[in-house]
């Protein structure tokens, strides 16, 4: 799998990817440091990569949809960040990533648990 690591990330998360042997890129080393969201999220897509963020404003599926994607996971920290927090949770995000697809969907990663979005379509309204 490949992954893009938001803005939000320091040099230090990484290692957590490319240790595994995935392709990790941030968007520090690509100039898309303070970048508009979309622009972000568009070269995720361009390049067939995974967001990892912690900006809750991808979670605005109208916005943002994740069908369009290789997958969307919010990196969601209650309260402060910890290294050792922020370093379980992505160590969630990667074993769940080895048992489930994410392409299309939308994660929210929490210690304990990782929600995913559910898109509704017509015919579940029936």
């Amino acid at each position: 799998m490949k992954f893009k690591l938001d803005e939000n990330f320091g040099p230090m998360v990484p290692p957590a990817f490319q240790k595994r042997g995935l392709d990790c890129q941030i968007v520090h080393g690509e100039g898309l440091t303070g970048a508009e969201d979309a622009t972000v999220l568009a070269a995720a897509v361009a390049e067939d990569r995974t967001l990892v963020t912690m900006d809750h404003d991808f979670g605005n599926v109208l916005a943002y949809p994740p069908a369009a994607t290789r997958g969307v996971a919010i990196i969601n920290v209650p309260g402060r960040v910890s290294r050792g927090l922020l370093a379980a949770l992505l160590e969630s995000l990667l074993v769940a990533c080895e048992q489930r697809q994410l392409r299309g969907r939308l994660w929210i990663v929490e210690p304990g648990r990782i929600r995913e979005h559910q898109s509704w379509t017509e015919s579940d309204l029936e």
